[in-house]
């Protein structure tokens, strides 16, 4: 069956990765082909993130996804990017100090765009390309679920992969099956600590993504 695999980069990392060493060098290839049955023959798989910003604690940011894009095109993993918004909001506080004080405070607010629509739109296309015959998602943003509904009735299989917590109810609705990964999966499906790009340049591991011998976490 030709699979076509669809990863949603931010929810991925915040539901798997964020703060796991050793598990951010990740082999998408691997990971599908480790949650999906010998029958998918996975002939693309399409990556969708944002540009991240260098922090004040963390200036290697940007560095080390560049070094982790770059590490994927390798792999010949197609990359599409959204972008992020920031800007002040007026929020109201949980816990606000007795009046006169104000129940609410101006708060920078930074979000994502664009990469859920991205991905709606080219599974979507791909499907009346007809590119593929099984959609896999990796993903729990329910926002995907019309996407997903849509294909299905293009009559192609829709599969999602997930964390090990339940699905989006919406998400289950319009799947024709759910596989959970966890860390140990994930960790089982790393790119090689050093591999070479298409310009023949070595991408190495980011030393802060490499879980030391004998560490689980």
């Amino acid at each position: 069956m030709r699979t076509a695999v669809y990863v949603d980069g931010f929810n991925l990392f915040h539901s798997l990765l964020d703060g796991r060493r050793g598990a951010k060098w990740l082999d998408l290839h691997a990971l599908a082909s480790a949650a999906l049955r010998p029958h998918n023959t996975i002939r693309l798989v399409r990556y969708f993130t944002a540009r991240v910003k260098a922090t004040d604690d963390d200036p290697g940011k940007p560095t080390r996804q560049d070094f982790y894009i770059r590490a994927l095109r390798a792999r010949d993993v197609v990359v599409h990017w959204g972008t992020f918004k920031e800007r002040p909001k007026r929020r109201r506080l949980v816990d606000p100090p007795p009046p006169p004080a104000s129940r609410y405070a101006e708060v920078w607010h930074r979000e994502e765009k664009g990469s859920d629509v991205n991905l709606a739109v080219h599974m979507v296309n791909d499907a009346w390309s007809n590119a593929y015959d099984c959609a896999v998602v990796i993903s729990n943003d329910s926002d995907l679920a019309e996407a997903c509904h849509l294909v299905r009735s293009l009559g192609k299989v829709v599969g999602i992969i997930g964390s090990p917590q339940r699905p989006a109810t919406e998400l289950a609705h319009c799947s024709d099956f759910y596989r959970r990964i966890d860390l140990a999966v994930v960790r089982r499906c790393q790119l090689p600590h050093v591999l070479v790009d298409a310009q023949g340049r070595q991408l190495a591991c980011p030393d802060s993504w490499r879980l030391e011998e004998g560490r689980k976490e």
